[in-house]
């Protein structure tokens, strides 16, 4: 096996046992990108002598943070010091901000090698799509806005990547290329440093090829209570089974995942109950649209009064309020998703998951459509911790996988069920 092939847990434990160097698990990534980039296109800017430069300095640390010697792609949204931020727009080309987002500094500090930026759809918003083809068939999206980083993860280019998740951005193409996937609690991780959009929703996650890859970032982060261990067993585990509000918009494929995965944990013990949310969620993605559309305003207002005519019409509506949002609108999806928010916590802890899909169904053909995140919009509205976890495969052969929710802050016993569930729900 190649270094490339490792998951980063994996890579993580010959790293502190001396198995393997930052250096060689960085030249094997760049072998794969090699190899590979001319067809995925996943990343907007790699300087493998400066990945090389990088990952040396980690050898030479004698203190092994969280992330030692792993290979981090970060989504081009994201500011990094050492590399240009673009955000996908024609306004930022070549721009350096000279400084690291919060994220990317912490995950530095943890001993993680900052290899290149990733492909995003504009500003992780609209307007532009990524150049990233789903590695899986080339002729398929990854999903959007963390194309790149994805469609990395997937194909092997990187063991790690962050994404951003402002409606279904990290969940959503984690499905769509078969890998986990974590859109932490609202809040959790600092967002300073990313391009906002909707200050409400904004998330930054991560992907990763198995569960206990999510849980080294999440210790990078340092996620509250991850040193309180569940204390359960896959056969003590109560799942709630969950279509939601937007059931009767899953394509076959992701009602089949759903009801697949749901069976697969009965057979291996777990009790799994249906469940229906509560009439207030019927408003939810309704909600969800007004405080993206409403906080999207100011989002863009500086590139719509600095550069008008290099900002794609999609932000120009948005600044212009095309869709009509009200004042009163949006403090009335605030206070809906507040209402919400208590409801969906009060499962908890008869639940220890809300088992629910991760997407509509496979990944559309071509670049343009990027997927509906209807699935996991009103998740990102609710502030809850969401994991992504493959599953099956729909009709063209594409990866199709589900999600298990938690309450807010229960980050670290969903990062726990994870690694009691992946398995059986992802027996690959």
């Amino acid at each position: 096996m190649e270094p490339w092939q490792l998951t980063a847990a994996t890579a993580a434990a010959k790293l502190r046992e001396g198995r393997l160097t930052a250096e060689a698990l960085t030249r094997s990534c760049l072998e794969r990108i090699a190899e590979r980039e001319a067809v995925v296109k996943a990343w907007t800017f790699l300087d493998p002598r400066l990945a090389i430069a990088n990952a040396r300095e980690v050898d030479k640390v004698h203190t092994m943070g969280a992330l030692h010697g792993l290979p981090v792609g970060v989504k081009d949204m994201i500011e990094t010091a050492d590399m240009p931020t673009t955000y996908n727009s024609p306004i930022y080309q070549g721009l350096r901000q000279g400084r690291d987002a919060a994220c990317v500094g912490i995950a530095r500090g943890e001993g993680a090698v900052i290899l290149g930026k990733t492909d995003t759809v504009e500003f992780a918003a609209a307007g532009r799509r990524a150049l990233t083809r789903n590695p899986r068939d080339a002729a398929r999206t990854p999903g959007g806005s963390s194309s790149g980083s994805a469609a990395a993860v997937a194909d092997g280019m990187v063991p790690l990547a962050f994404g951003t998740q402002t409606g279904g951005s990290t969940i959503r193409p984690a499905s769509f290329c078969g890998i986990y996937a974590m859109k932490p609690t609202h809040g959790a991780v600092s967002t300073e440093g990313a391009k906002r959009y909707a200050h409400t929703l904004d998330t930054i996650g991560w992907y990763g090829r198995a569960p206990e890859d999510l849980r080294l970032v999440a210790e990078a982060f340092r996620l509250f209570d991850l040193d309180q261990p569940l204390g359960k067993g896959l056969r003590e585990l109560r799942i709630g089974l969950c279509g939601g509000p937007n059931w009767h918009l899953a394509a076959p494929e992701s009602r089949a995942a759903l009801e697949l995965a749901g069976r697969r944990l009965e057979e291996a013990g777990a009790a799994v109950e249906p469940l229906a949310l509560p009439q207030a969620f019927e408003g939810i993605t309704e909600a969800q649209r007004v405080v993206l559309l409403g906080e999207g305003r100011g989002a863009f207002l500086q590139e719509y009064v600095a550069a008008p005519g290099l900002l794609h019409a999609d932000f120009r509506d948005r600044v212009e309020n095309f869709a009509g949002i009200s004042g009163a609108q949006l403090a009335g999806a605030y206070n809906l998703a507040a209402d919400c928010r208590k409801l969906f916590d009060a499962l908890f802890p008869h639940f220890d998951a809300v088992l629910t899909p991760a997407a509509v169904g496979e990944a559309p053909l071509g670049r343009q459509d990027t997927g509906n995140p209807v699935f996991n919009s009103m998740w990102t509205l609710l502030h809850v911790p969401c994991i992504a976890v493959p599953c099956t495969t729909g009709p063209h052969g594409m990866p199709v996988g589900v999600q298990i929710v938690g309450p807010r802050f229960g980050d670290a016993a969903l990062l726990d069920v994870a690694a009691l569930v992946g398995p059986v729900i992802d027996p690959r």
